[in-house]
């Protein structure tokens, strides 16, 4: 089972890096006013690049329901892949409880945007893989949440040892 969590943790590592980097960077530009004054050009065109190569219309329109919900990712979200980073570094017990948080944001902030593309007809194929997977990490995030506190119930439960003699009464 550790080896299960351990390879787990790398993949959420990775996720929550990358998150720790771009959600400030790029993702930011949606709620921002669109200036040079924020960000240097170079930005500026990686987001264009983004919603040019992957079709990301909501990127490009910016619907107010889409703008709400990368503030909960600024506000919420991104604070959380920090301490994430954090906890999985240092190996923190509050890891999990953090990483379940983070888990079940980021699936219900992906639920409308998901059912967004699929009504609309606008969105492409690069366009749903990248969202589906934002949403699968979000669920890997939960289960990682959840899986260790079973992992450490069961185990706690299952103790080989034999109870302490109780002390005698006189």
């Amino acid at each position: 089972m550790g080896i299960v969590i351990n390879l787990i943790d790398a993949l959420l590592f990775s996720f929550f890096l990358s998150i720790a980097i771009l959600t400030p960077l790029i993702d930011a530009q949606i709620c921002l006013p669109h200036s040079h004054t924020f960000y240097p050009d170079l930005l500026l065109d990686a987001t264009q690049w983004y919603t040019n190569e992957f079709g990301d219309y909501l990127v490009a329109e910016k619907p107010d329901f889409f703008v709400g919900i990368i503030w909960v990712e600024l506000l919420l979200q991104w604070p959380l892949a920090l301490v994430n980073l954090y906890g999985i570094l240092a190996s923190k017990p509050w890891y999990n409880t953090t990483c379940l948080c983070y888990g079940v944001s980021a699936f219900t902030a992906n639920i409308p945007i998901i059912v967004e593309m699929m009504g609309s007809g606008k969105a492409t194929e690069k366009m749903f893989m990248m969202y589906h997977a934002f949403l699968g990490f979000g669920v890997l995030a939960i289960l990682r949440g959840f899986t260790m506190r079973l992992f450490t119930i069961k185990t706690a439960s299952s103790s080989k040892r034999p109870p302490l003699p109780k002390k005698k009464r006189i």
